[in-house]
Order: C-alpha cells, then structure tokens, then sequence
C-alpha cells in the first residue's frame, strides 16, 4: 500500500485511520459555522409558514434535532474527538422554494468544531425532511458545507 499523501493527519503511513493525538496543541477559542437547504415544494412552504404540518411544528424539531446532534458528533464520525462545546445556534429559514438552515458551533478546546456545524446541518436537514414527508415525498438536502471558522492553529476561514 502506497504512504497517504502529505496532510492527511488521520492516515499512518501503512494508510489505516487512526484517531490523531491533539493532546499537546493548545487550547484556544475556536467557532465553525456551517449551511445548507432542504429544497422543498410550494405545498411544504405554505404548509410550514401557515403552521399547518401534519406531524407538528417541523422548524422546531429540525432546530432541537440539530442541536442535539452537535452534542453526538463523536458518536456519528469515527474519527472526531469528543469537545466540549460552550454554545451552538441553529437558525432555520422559510424561502419560496427550500429552508435555508445555518449553525454556528463555539469552544474553548485543543481541535476544530467544523464538524459539529456540519453535523448540525445535516441532521437539522434530516428531521425536517421525516416532519414535512407526508407533504413532499421529493423534498431534497443539499449544498451542506462549512462557511466559516475561526480559531486554532489554520487560522479563520470565511466561505467566499
């Protein structure tokens, strides 16, 4: 098997994953924000605006959903450290064709918080398509990416 190519910091040389060891970087404040949409039909957004969802109040299952999904992050990606995370927003949108949905994630810790933002999104994304899916069968997640951090060693970072 070929050596991983340099910068891939979760890859020995024989290429198997390994859990990086974080424990001499230091610990600074550190944010990562994060986006993404659930393209959705006209029936879901009159429905959602209306507050006429079948299953209940969709926006605020998907909010808790995500935010709860921050705390497991270590539980869903294998190789992600387990950080204490000082705060976390997610904000959900209603446009004329998707719901735009935003999360910001906040620590003090030795290692990034981008994927809590991400996973944040994503399972935000997810509870909202199993709340509005008697509604819109079609309903689609999409263009889940980071957009900004700030913090530790690789300095901020902003989506352009």
């Amino acid at each position: 098997m070929s050596a991983p190519e340099a910068g891939l910091t979760h890859v020995r040389a024989d290429g198997s994953a390994h859990m990086v060891d974080v424990s001499a970087k230091a610990v600074t404040h550190r944010q990562a924000s994060a986006a993404g949409r659930v393209l959705v039909s006209t029936a879901v957004v009159a429905a959602l605006r209306e507050g006429t969802v079948p299953k209940g109040d969709a926006l605020a299952v998907a909010r808790i959903a995500g935010l709860q999904a921050v705390k497991r992050t270590p539980d869903l990606i294998p190789l992600a450290h387990p950080i204490a995370v000082h705060g976390a927003t997610v904000d959900l949108v209603v446009t004329d064709t998707a719901v735009e949905i935003a999360a910001t994630v906040r620590t003090a810790d030795r290692t990034g918080i981008e994927m809590e933002a991400l996973t944040a999104v994503a399972v935000a994304a997810l509870a909202l398509v199993d709340m509005v899916k008697a509604v819109d069968r079609h309903a689609r997640i999409t263009d889940i990416r980071v957009t900004a951090k700030s913090g530790g060693r690789s300095g901020d970072w902003t989506e352009s």
